[in-house]
């Protein structure tokens, strides 16, 4: 049997987690049909059958899971080397996921997580989407939801709420107006509920959530915004009182496969850190004002 290369084994990992071709296409950057076929030649070569084929998709055989499981060490040991590698130069880049406000909060304290003694930096992206982190598109990220997938790790920070929000200097005698996301962009429960509550008294939508906010500034109407950001806001108040159907929980979450890594520890750890250190905030429990 000849010598069978590392990238004949990224792709059949590909194919494994995707559960067919077109998904381990888009990752390895290679059309499906070279995917199958590279496919063909790794069962070849073997002598086993590693796939059980079907119009739904590709599903590991026994054989096919047993060499699964053995690249998944593999593979956590190739990460380790090319983060040593990267680490004499000073190229390290974590990938982390965020949404809009807690992507808001990491920027005001970014230096709680990353300074100019690491030998990492940060890209992250900020999204209302459930940060992916299955296949290693992010090494870290936050969750609205306890992680289903089984090689995920997660650390439970505590609980998120939410009220309805406006600026102080808008007339409480006014018929309610409300602003909100658009109904295409309203992923996440708290972008939704004006949309299934105050529906005929929207009088504003928006494409990104970070607008919500100027827009109540600006008094034009009130939105649901959670409490950690609408408390610590100058110039707004609470309009309602907590929301109890909107609190929910959240993880720090992280590949299993690579939370042992130094960088991608030391940024969790301090993300975990910085989260918790607000936790009251994020649970609805207001700032105590001097007098």
């Amino acid at each position: 049997m000849k010598n069978i290369g590392w990238d004949a084994y990224q792709v059949f990992i590909a194919v494994a987690r995707h559960g067919g071709l077109t998904g381990a296409a888009q990752v390895s950057g290679l059309s499906p049909a070279t995917v199958g076929r590279r496919i063909l030649e790794l069962e070849h070569s073997i002598g086993r059958t590693l796939f059980s084929r079907s119009q739904t998709g590709y599903v590991l055989t026994t054989d096919g899971q047993i060499l699964f499981d053995q690249l998944k060490d593999m593979e956590s040991a190739v990460r380790r080397v090319e983060s040593w590698r990267m680490e004499s130069s000073g190229a390290v880049t974590l990938r982390l996921a965020a949404g809009t406000w807690n992507a808001r909060l990491i920027a005001e304290n970014f230096r709680d997580l990353c300074n100019e003694r690491d030998n990492f930096r940060v890209e992250m992206t900020v999204t209302e989407a459930r940060a992916p982190l299955a296949h290693r598109e992010h090494d870290v990220g936050l969750r609205a939801h306890l992680p289903e997938e089984l090689n995920l790790a997660s650390r439970l920070i505590g609980e998120v709420a939410y009220a309805a929000y406006r600026a102080k200097s808008a007339p409480q005698y006014l018929p309610e107006r409300w602003i909100a996301s658009t109904e295409a962009d309203a992923i996440s429960s708290y972008l939704r509920w004006p949309h299934e509550n105050r529906a005929s008294q929207i009088v504003v939508t928006v494409t990104r959530p970070r607008s919500i906010l100027d827009l109540v500034k600006a008094g034009t109407g009130n939105a649901i915004l959670p409490c950690f950001i609408g408390d610590m806001e100058p110039g707004i108040e609470r309009a309602s009182d907590e929301i109890s159907e909107l609190r929910h929980k959240q993880w720090v979450v992280t590949n299993n496969d690579d939370r042992a890594r130094r960088e991608i520890r030391t940024l969790a750890d301090r993300l975990t850190k910085l989260l918790k250190a607000h936790q009251e905030l994020y649970a609805g429990k207001r700032p105590v004002k001097n007098t």
